[in-house]
Order: C-alpha cells, then sequence, then structure tokens
C-alpha cells in the first residue's frame, strides 16, 4: 500500500440519505447497564487482557474493542492491520491462544470484547502474511481469488456514485464482491470462528462500501445474528452512501459528532453544547456509536487528539458525562510519523512508558466511566453556562459535572438535584458538600472540571470511585514548554531514576500546561526529587533551585502540585 494511505485507506466517507430496511435482527446498543468501549489500538492481546484485569474492569468499562486479528501483510506501519490476507488469527498481536486467553480473562474482569473486522477488502500487495501465507493481490489461496471480487478494477474516484463507491477499489484495495453467496459465507464464517472464542461484538470496518443489505445477509448467517455491531460509516454531505442506510444492521458511528466537538472546544464556545445530539441532525441516540477521535481521525486531524492536552481531556468528560449515543475511548500511542506503528510491536510493559499515551487510564477520563454507568437512564437536569467556555449540568438525581474550558478559575455555587451529603469529586479525588437545597461552591482552575455522582460518597474506602491510590507519589507539575520538549522527574530512589536524567520519569501532558505522573514508592519513603525538561535532541535542563523533598504517607499518596522553576 502507497504511503498516501496512511490518511485515506481508512477515512472512509459516506453520504445523502437512502431508506434502506435491513432484514437482520439488530442490537442498536451494547448491551447491559455499562455502553463505554476503550479501544486499545493495536495493542497485543497479552496486553489487553492485563490492562482488563487491572483498569477496565474496575473503572466500569462494558467493552474492550482490539485491533483487526486476522492475518495481514507484514510491515511495521500501523495501516497494515488493515489489509488483511487471511481469517486466520495470526498477526502480530498475537496468536489464536492468546486471543481465547485475552477473551476469557476480560469476561473475568467484567468486560465485553469487540473485535475489529475488516471484511470489505483484501490486501494490496503480494508476498507472505504475518501467518505464513503467500498470496498476491486478487489471489488468497484457498481463501478468495478473483472471481470474487468485484468487476470494477480501478480506484474510487466519485463519492458521489454510488456503484463507485461500493464496487471499486478503495485506495487501490482489492474489492471483495458482498453480493456473492460464497464470499458472504466466507466472512460470515470468519465472524462465527470468533463468536465461537467469546467475542462479544464486531466493528465493521469500510461499512458504507458495501451494500446495506449485503451485511444483513452476512450478520443474518451468524450463530448470534442478534449480536452486538458497530459500523463505520462516515457521514459525508452530498454524497452517495448515508451512514443512515446501515441502522437496521445495528449501531452506526457518528463521525459528525467528534468533528463538532473539535470544532466547539477548539474554537467556538462551550455553551452550544446544551442540545448537542439528535437535534444537531446526528442518528438517534440509542443507535450512535461516539468518539472523540480514533485511530484514523486523530492522525487526520478531522478530530481532536491527545496533542491538544487539556482540550482533549475535557472534551472526553464532556463525552462520557453527556446522554447521546455508545462512546468509545481511544487509547493509543504517541507518534509524530503519522505511518508509525504501535511501539513494541504492540506490548504494552507499562502505561506512560515507551510512548504509549493509555488514554482509558487518565484519571480525567476513566473517572467518568463511572459517572456514566451511575447516570445511565437519566436525563441532563440544571443546565448551567456563563455564554462562553464554562457549563454545568445534571443527570437527574444521580450525577453532576461542572466543566471550566476558560483560561482563568471558576468559582461560584452549583445547582444540582443531588441529595444533601458528602460526595468524592472523581476529578480530583477531593471532597463535595452538598446542602440540603443541592447546591455546592466550588473554584475550578482553568481546564479543569468537577464530577460528583452517587456511587461515589467518599473518596477512600466501600464505594469509593475510582478506588484507592496504592502508596507512592502523585507528581503534577505547571511547565510551559516548546514543540519536542518534554517535562521529566527525578530522584533518590530507584523508582525516581536515582538523579540519572537519562532514567528520569517522563510525565504526560494530557492536562498541559500541567503535566502529571504517578510513581509507586513504599508507604513511609522520604524522598527527594527536581524536574527536568528535555528537547528532542536529548538536551536536559533542569530546573533551579534546591532538591524538592517528600514523604509519602502510611496509606495512599502524597499529591505534589508543583511549578517547574526556571
Amino acid at each position: 500500500m502507497a504511503r498516501k494511505t496512511v490518511a485515506a485507506a481508512l477515512a472512509f466517507v459516506a453520504g445523502a440519505a437512502v431508506a434502506v430496511t435491513a432484514p437482520a435482527p439488530a442490537q442498536a446498543a451494547p448491551p447491559g447497564e455499562k455502553d463505554v468501549t476503550a479501544v486499545m489500538f493495536e495493542w497485543k492481546f497479552a496486553s489487553v487482557a492485563k490492562a482488563c484485569t487491572e483498569q477496565l474492569g474496575p473503572a466500569g468499562y462494558g467493552y474492550v474493542q482490539v485491533s483487526p486479528p486476522q492475518e495481514r501483510i507484514q510491515g511495521s506501519a500501523w495501516w497494515t492491520a488493515y489489509q488483511p490476507v487471511s481469517y486466520k488469527i495470526a498477526g502480530p498481536l498475537g496468536d489464536r491462544t492468546a486471543f481465547k486467553s485475552m477473551v476469557d480473562t476480560c469476561h473475568a474482569a467484567g468486560v465485553k470484547v469487540v473485535a475489529d473486522t475488516v471484511i470489505n477488502h483484501m490486501a494490496n500487495a503480494s508476498g507472505t502474511g504475518t501467518g505464513g501465507t503467500s498470496f498476491s493481490k486478487y489471489d488468497y489461496p484457498g481463501l478468495y481469488s478473483g472471481t470474487d471480487m468485484d468487476d470494477c478494477r480501478a480506484t474510487i474516484s466519485s463519492y458521489q456514485d454510488r456503484a463507485n463507491v461500493q464496487n471499486c477499489e478503495l485506495v487501490g484495495l482489492p474489492d471483495l464482491d458482498t453480493g456473492e453467496d460464497w464470499v458472504r459465507g466466507r466472512i460470515a464464517g470468519y465472524m462465527n470462528d470468533l463468536l465461537s472464542l467469546g467475542v462479544d461484538g464486531f466493528r465493521v470496518d469500510a461499512a458504507k462500501h458495501m451494500p446495506a443489505a449485503d451485511l444483513a445477509n452476512i450478520k443474518s448467517r451468524l450463530s448470534n445474528p442478534g449480536v452486538y455491531w458497530k459500523q463505520e460509516a462516515i457521514y459525508g454531505a452530498g454524497e452517495a452512501v448515508s451512514p443512515s442506510e446501515y441502522l437496521g444492521n445495528g449501531d452506526v458511528q457518528e463521525f459528525r459528532y467528534a468533528r463538532d466537538l473539535k470544532r466547539i472546544f477548539g474554537s467556538e464556545k462551550l455553551s452550544y453544547l446544551s442540545n448537542f445530539g439528535e437535534s444537531w441532525g446526528y442518528m438517534a441516540s440509542g443507535k450512535s456509536g461516539v468518539f472523540v477521535d480514533n485511530h484514523d481521525t486523530e492522525r487526520g486531524g478531522d478530530t481532536l487528539n491527545y496533542k491538544a492536552g487539556a482540550t482533549y481531556t475535557l472534551a472526553s468528560v464532556f463525552m462520557l458525562a453527556w446522554p447521546y449515543g455508545s462512546p468509545d475511548v481511544h487509547s493509543g500511542y504517541e507518534w509524530t510519523d503519522k505511518d508509525a506503528g504501535a511501539p513494541g510491536g504492540g506490548q504494552v510493559n507499562a502505561c506512560y512508558s515507551d510512548g504509549w499515551k493509555c488514554q482509558h487510564a487518565w484519571r480525567e477520563i476513566s473517572s467518568m466511566v463511572g459517572f456514566r454507568n451511575a447516570a445511565r437512564g437519566t436525563s441532563v437536569t440544571n443546565w448551567w453556562d456563563n455564554g462562553n467556555n464554562a457549563i454545568a449540568f445534571g443527570r437527574g438525581d444521580k450525577a453532576y459535572v461542572a466543566i471550566n474550558h476558560e483560561t482563568s478559575a471558576l468559582s461560584r455555587t452549583f445547582q444540582t438535584s443531588l441529595a444533601a451529603g458528602t460526595y468524592c469529586d472523581v476529578q480530583s479525588g477531593g471532597t463535595v458538600t452538598v446542602n440540603t437545597s443541592g447546591q455546592f461552591t466550588a473554584t475550578l482552575a482553568a481546564n479543569t472540571a468537577v464530577a460528583l455522582h452517587t456511587n461515589a460518597r467518599t473518596c477512600s474506602g466501600g464505594t469509593t470511585t475510582p478506588p484507592p491510590a496504592a502508596a507512592g507519589a502523585s507528581f503534577n507539575v505547571n511547565a510551559t514548554t516548546v514543540v519536542g520538549q518534554d517535562i521529566y522527574v527525578t530522584g533518590n530512589q530507584s523508582a525516581l531514576g536515582n538523579w540519572s536524567p537519562a532514567a528520569a520519569l517522563k510525565l504526560d501532558p494530557a492536562s498541559y500546561p500541567v503535566w502529571k505522573l504517578t510513581v509507586s514508592l513504599p508507604a513511609g519513603t522520604s524522598f527527594e526529587y527536581k524536574y527536568v525538561r528535555k528537547d528532542a535532541a536529548g538536551n536536559v535542563t533542569w530546573e533551579s533551585g534546591a532538591n524538592r523533598t517528600a514523604t509519602v504517607p502510611a496509606s495512599g499518596q502524597i499529591v505534589l502540585n508543583d511549578s517547574f522553576r526556571n
């Protein structure tokens, strides 16, 4: 595949509304009380299993989505995952045994598994796949030959032409003729194989490049024809194929939601969000998959991504608090080259190291999963805004959130429908007292939020959300940087790198200009530390002044709120 396909190969555009009725039964939204999916992009299956046990299950995620498990072309670029060679589970993320172990482990943690599936096309290459299969374009031995492909052998050239979109080749990828019985049977066989391993749902990649009726036929052949489907069909004004055509098969991803969040959080006003959702022309909430970013859009620039810092984080907080759609939380890795594949081949040894961003585990984001679960089934109440970039709203008598996206602090008394009492602010870990009138007073620093819900009444023990922190130190330092610079911490403990700049620990800029990192240290440990600034060339600048000192308490963490001393 040419390098130009980095953004194009998987940025599937959709179009104008056409009414189509699909006969297959549909699961309109993820079943159960937990509808948030953590999308672990290009994580090895063993790493996903570990995250299910340690992070996703405890946080209340209902689903984890894994990258395509099928055999793919060889190469390090991320888009190789979307160039399948066969339907064997034989990719770089793990084999069949690892996949099954991951599914079982995640189920044990209370997390269901969605598999990203590539069934519109095959690989535009020739050679040997990651599972040892020899192939060439239009010839995939034991699976498909040229007669199983659509007759159009040209690249898609017009998104205003339905036949061109659904019969021709997406950036040269050989297009399967999903109207053929043989092809439908082979695709259904692959999905049934995944179902036999315990998979709970599918993301259908490039759905708009296949007629909705073809997908309905394939789904009707599954051992569980009502299984959860989430279909990728990107809206494009005036185009020939509309996302709404696919609603009869299951959920459809609502790309306009993410694009509008970027615009509102980036250059307009949060106060505009008071009626966000179906009144903006979006598909029905119960059938829409939503996200702040995904693996395509974070690289293509049409949505926010982790590089937007606190703006990205607050958009995620809003998505999880707002009652529209079923949210995906993208969890990927740092990149400069948009083609770059996952660090370590997808092996995640630890979050926030080796380039892994782990957005699913950021406190500001993961704590909102419990918020969403607690608020399920309630509508928006007590909306407030300042006419600009500070908003607050409740979810019935179950939850309340305030978001300050202004450049200065916000102090006010907020009106909620919560019962009187003490609540844990799951964003910060501090406590908030709601009076008998449902009011509380708080000061929100710039680009921060406060979030309360009925399942988090205390910040230690019992029903706390999030769970009590392990012993250690939570570093939070306000530090400005230029492009290419990062902030690190080191100190006189081996866990802090023993004063070696090379071994210093990188802090996360998700809430820039505040950089954050939590480090495990034994209870009662007294330690010294300092922050350093590193640039892309490896140059190190130590902050000024004497060594900082702190002591880990007998239980829990010490929270260190510092400013970089220039």
